[in-house]
């Protein structure tokens, strides 16, 4: 093996603990790292400092390990942890992740239970466009200064059942164009100014089962030229009828629906 050719290095693991290899920081050339642990416990990984050298990677994908303390990855663009720990990194870290990674596009977080809250300055990360945080059934709250991510354009929270709160700042991502809250049934509002998020065309806010009202401020979307596909239940879509002024709203409720063929057997 030659390190310093590698662009794309895949890792399967199944212990409790596993090192970078040594040469790590001598794959000059790598873009992509995936680790991917299929054993029962999360693992804990080592010498992640390694990365800090490498100047071209560009993306990490981590599965069912405990991320450590952030490296600076100046250059990393896309980060994806699922059914990780990720209190080290976000909570017991010296490194605002602002600064390790300053230069980050996307962030993915899916199943990854004990986040809580987003790390401190994460919000200056301006060049985010995207966020999604899926199944992280502790998260309570976004950052209350998150309208700094000026150029964010997707902000997906789902399944985020102790998620309380959205902070008003949301209204003032003026470059916002997908917003999804579904299944989040601790959630009893909106943002105030919601209404004002111009560039919005899909809202998503199935299974919100504890909101009860939209803001009167959501009569604004009246004024775009653009469609707003909103997508919601039957409960949602009643909430919606106190606003039949809105031309350009466009209400989908999804049909769920249930296969039971599994229960006849296959027949050969």
């Amino acid at each position: 093996m030659q390190p310093d050719e590698v662009e794309v290095l895949v890792l399967n693991l199944q212990s409790d603990q596993y090192s970078l290899p040594d040469f790590t920081d001598k794959m000059s050339k790598l873009k992509v790292l995936i680790v991917t642990n299929y054993g029962f416990h999360r693992s804990e990984l080592i010498k992640f400092e390694l990365l800090g050298f490498l100047s071209n990677l560009k993306r990490i994908r981590l599965e069912k390990v405990s991320v450590p303390c952030l490296s600076i990855l100046k250059n990393l663009q896309k980060l994806s942890l699922h059914m990780c720990n990720t209190r080290d990194a976000f909570e017991n870290c010296s490194i605002q992740i602002s600064d390790a990674m300053p230069n980050l596009v996307e962030l993915s977080i899916d199943y990854c239970n004990d986040l809580i809250k987003l790390p401190d300055g994460f919000s200056n990360i301006t060049t985010l466009k995207k966020i999604s945080i899926t199944n992280c059934h502790k998260l309570s709250a976004i950052p209350q200064d998150i309208e700094k991510l000026e150029n964010l354009e997707v902000l997906r929270l789902c399944s985020c059942s102790d998620l309380i709160d959205i902070s008003e700042s949301v209204s003032g991502l003026n470059k916002l164009r997908c917003f999804d809250i579904s299944d989040c049934v601790s959630l009893s509002k909106l943002p105030n100014d919601i209404g004002d998020l111009k560039k919005l065309e899909k809202f998503c806010m199935k299974g919100c089962s504890n909101l009860s009202e939209l803001p009167y401020s959501v009569i604004n979307l009246g004024n775009v030229k653009h469609e707003i596909h909103v997508i919601c239940d039957e409960e949602g879509a009643a909430l919606w009828e106190h606003f039949p002024n809105i031309p350009n709203l466009k209400i989908d409720m999804p049909k769920v629906e249930i296969n039971l063929n599994w229960l006849h057997g296959t027949r050969s």
